[in-house]
């Protein structure tokens, strides 16, 4: 069984909002901004590239425990450890209460009162999925440069290699994975794309396949990557994933699909059954990049079309849910009950997948498989507005990626698959057909 082990976090004013002095330039702060990045070196990993099969899964895929512990994994947990120790961190998150929900899902509560208290507070409009970056907001180039761990990169020769000394090549604008100073769990990171470019929060191709990829590398079923795109409660717009260890079953990767779609390239598209927020899973592909691609394009569509929406990196890159969502929407409308409004909790990627980040005692105290139900039924989109959502997905993916869906007699099979055994069932409704 792996384990991980947890120490007290320390904790220090590091992170005080900057001063008008401060964000104008040579500030001081050991930034990423010119002021202070020339000459500057970081640690660097350079993993092997992933992009053929071995029969029908993606090598490395599986997350088999009886796996040595990946490089990049022990990397993440002894950088982020280290500045746990220097006290870079707004509070100590070892100290937050969780418990597992009694109940057939298995939700996660986590008491965490100061965290809304002490994060950064949203700078932009939040019913705009797209939106300009702004160098004037706050952005991840005035973060101090303790806080990032280490460069990542694809290798160059085909080997993993890592320089625990290396320049930083602003010119070609490298990614950095960097600790969240407002952690929800244990070894809590961003992963920044190509920082140097200001990318605004929105996916491409390139960052969804450097996001997969870093889930493959660090082989940790415990280690699941998430985004939140603007609308869908991510408060930063400089483009980013985030991604922490939870030694549990999210209660997401325990709901059973439906098969609905398969692509020549071998990815399987799904539909959510049985849990309160409806969403489209992507599993297999012939190569990662089939799978990375396939998710992008997706979350391209969505964003052109702004569409709110969540996605969770699970099972060490195998599985991808795509979870639009209209929290913020029904919020503004005066359409979510003031009981829900008082727990104060906005529903991201990981309250959406299960682990329920609550800020009130009480709501702590009193939490049900029930009550989170509630909440995150508030989350989802209709049926209706699923298919139509869907529809939108498939007709963008097919405009890119040809699709292999042939039509079945209801007697015919279709996929209800529970996630954990990704078993395929006989089931009696017909695959959605593409014309």
């Amino acid at each position: 069984m792996l384990s991980i082990k947890r120490v007290p976090t320390l904790v220090s004013n590091y992170q005080k909002e900057e001063t008008g002095e401060a964000a104008a330039g040579g500030c001081g702060r050991n930034c990423l901004k010119s002021c202070c990045i020339q000459g500057a070196r970081l640690p660097l990993y350079a993993f092997k590239k992933v992009d053929k099969v071995c029969g029908n899964e993606l090598p490395l895929l599986g997350c088999k425990e009886q796996h040595p512990v990946a490089f990049l994994d022990s990397l993440v947990l002894g950088e982020w450890e280290d500045r746990m120790q220097r006290g870079l961190f707004r509070y100590d998150v070892t100290a937050c209460e969780t418990k597992v929900i009694p109940g057939e899902y298995g939700f996660i509560a986590q008491l965490n009162e100061g965290r809304h208290l002490k994060k950064r507070p949203t700078e932009f409009r939040v019913d705009k999925v797209l939106q300009p970056f702004d160098e004037n907001k706050f952005n991840f180039t005035k973060v101090g440069q303790e806080e990032v761990l280490f460069q990542l990169e694809a290798s160059n020769d085909g080997e993993a290699q890592f320089f625990p000394n290396a320049p930083i090549d602003v010119e070609n604008s490298p990614s950095f994975v960097a600790i969240n100073v407002s952690p929800i769990e244990y070894g809590h990171v961003l992963l920044i794309p190509r920082i140097f470019e200001c990318l605004p929060q929105r996916i491409d191709h390139a960052s969804f396949l450097l996001a997969l990829q870093m889930a493959v590398e660090a082989r940790n079923p415990y280690f699941r990557l998430g985004y939140n795109s603007l609308g869908a409660f991510a408060t930063i717009n400089h483009l980013h994933f985030q991604a922490y260890y939870l030694a549990l079953p999210f209660p997401i990767e325990k709901a059973p699909t439906k098969k609905i779609a398969k692509l020549s390239g071998g990815v399987i598209i799904s539909k959510l059954l049985n849990y309160p927020v409806r969403g489209l899973v992507f599993e297999g592909g012939h190569t990662l990049e089939d799978l990375a691609n396939a998710v992008s394009e997706a979350c391209i569509c969505l964003q052109h079309n702004n569409i709110p929406y969540n996605v969770l990196i699970s099972d060490c890159g195998r599985q991808i849910f795509l979870l639009p969502q209209c929290y913020a929407e029904k919020q503004a409308l005066g359409e979510v009950s003031p009981e829900l409004l008082e727990t104060q909790v906005n529903p991201a990627v990981w309250e959406i997948s299960g682990h329920m980040v609550l800020k009130r005692k009480k709501d702590y105290e009193e939490a049900s498989e029930a009550n989170a139900w509630r909440l995150l039924a508030e989350v989802s989109l209709s049926e209706e507005r699923l298919l139509e959502v869907t529809a939108l997905v498939f007709q963008a993916i097919t405009s890119s990626v040809e699709m292999n869906v042939k039509p079945q007699r209801l007697e015919e099979v279709d996929a209800v698959s529970p996630n954990a055994q990704h078993a395929i069932v006989a089931g009696s409704h017909e695959c959605l057909v593409l014309q």
